[in-house]
């Protein structure tokens, strides 16, 4: 290994300091990696921070991620009261948007099962189809194994 290499696995293997890898210290960054944190904040058991992680993404930056995770909080009542119209509304947001990461397809999935099984919308399954298979267009697996399953009815 040359010197170089060494110094960069001793400064990438140093120990960070504790306020660096917590959440806490995203709260009010302006750096989108704090959307990221959101999920941690979420699966800690602090809804709060993770909403407001969440929501500042959104606004900010139009986060689909954000989306689909705030979403799933409404869906699911975690730390928040259930209300599955503003989740289905925040993935039919995240759905029409085309982001580098292609968060939209699985937001275009789950929004075409909300659409075909009337999930916080008016049931429309010819409308719930069209999203499933923009999404199994993307080479998202989840859509295209609902599209089976469907069709095999």
């Amino acid at each position: 290994m040359t010197r170089i290499s060494i110094s960069l696995l001793i400064a990438w293997a140093a120990p960070a300091n504790a306020s660096e890898l917590g959440y806490e210290a995203y709260l009010d960054s302006d750096k989108r990696i704090k959307c990221l944190y959101g999920y941690v904040a979420g699966k800690t058991g602090n809804h709060e921070a993770a909403i407001r992680i969440f929501e500042d993404c959104i606004q900010r930056w139009n986060d689909v991620y954000s989306m689909i995770w705030l979403a799933q909080m409404y869906e699911s009542g975690s730390g928040v009261k259930k209300d599955q119209a503003y989740a289905t509304a925040l993935m039919k947001r995240g759905a029409e948007l085309d982001d580098t990461a292609d968060y939209s397809s699985m937001a275009r999935y789950h929004y075409g099962k909300a659409l075909y099984f009337g999930l916080g919308t008016e049931m429309n399954r010819a409308e719930g189809v069209k999203w499933l298979k923009r999404a199994a267009a993307q080479g998202n697996s989840a859509a295209q194994s609902f599209l089976d399953d469907i069709n095999a009815d």
